[in-house]
């Protein structure tokens, strides 16, 4: 008696894996703590080269190099950018790319509510439209 033979191709489930959405908002979140790193270094080297501001020169690029905020920022990138990979390697670009808006989303809420600076109205309108792009880019198949 033989066995029936089974289906080599395996079956396509639809919706998005729940690992992949992980992913990319995990690259994603990176790079926002990415941007307030480097951000915040950049502020400590303001406060260094006062009463001038940084540019490329000399003396801007040593004390640059020296601001371990900007270090971490740039690790963070590239960290981002690693795990960004795997997301391409598992998804199409028109599907995963959208999600890199969530980068200014998070920023925009750290700015309302640990930097405690005032948003106006229509950058929350914008975000609303970003978050409903999202969402509607995530119903779609990721191939």
């Amino acid at each position: 008696m033989t066995e029936p033979a089974t289906d080599p191709v395996p079956t396509q489930t639809k919706g998005t894996p729940p690992m992949l959405i992980v992913l990319i908002l995990f690259s994603v979140t990176l790079a926002a703590v990415a941007q307030l790193a480097l951000k915040h270094g950049m502020n400590l080297v303001n406060d260094e080269l006062a009463p001038q501001t940084f540019s490329l020169n000399g003396p801007s690029l040593r004390v640059v190099a020296g601001q371990p905020f900007v270090w971490g920022g740039l690790f963070l990138f590239g960290l981002s950018a690693l795990v960004w990979l795997v997301v391409l390697s598992r998804a199409s670009l028109s599907f995963a790319y959208p999600f890199a808006a969530l980068t200014y989303v998070l920023i925009l809420l750290f700015d309302q509510f640990v930097l405690d600076e005032t948003v106006p109205p229509l950058r929350w309108a914008g975000v609303a439209f970003i978050g409903v792009g999202i969402i509607l880019v995530s119903q779609t198949q990721h191939t």
